[in-house]
């Protein structure tokens, strides 16, 4: 599954459309971005309330295919900037983590 295929009106693009071609083989949730980085696969949907810079710079490093953020927060201006520059699809969803996953678990099917 590609990332554009979970776009939808719960899955809203955000920044990194450049991004949506990239192929999502797992989904991890986390918001501690020391752990994300040693514990996500590379190819994850990676499910967080983070919404600064540094969730891009993590993304970049581990090959994350997109970053959801979830609880309605808005991603801040110097990441979406970031996201656009480096093609890291950001999409939000206004649910909780716990719904994202869900909904992802049954896209992917």
């Amino acid at each position: 599954m590609k990332v554009k295929d979970i776009l939808n009106s719960e899955f809203t693009l955000v920044a990194g459309s450049g991004g949506i071609e990239k192929e999502i083989s797992n989904v991890y949730v986390c918001d501690l971005l020391s752990f994300v980085m040693s514990h996500v696969k590379s190819g994850s949907a990676w499910i967080t309330i983070q919404t600064h810079v540094n969730v891009v710079a993590v993304a970049l490093m581990t090959e994350i295919s997109c970053i959801i953020i979830c609880e309605g927060e808005k991603l801040d201006e110097n990441a979406k900037v970031k996201a656009d520059e480096e093609n890291i699809p950001v999409i939000s969803f206004s649910g909780t983590s716990y719904d994202a996953a869900i909904r992802l678990s049954e896209l992917i099917k």
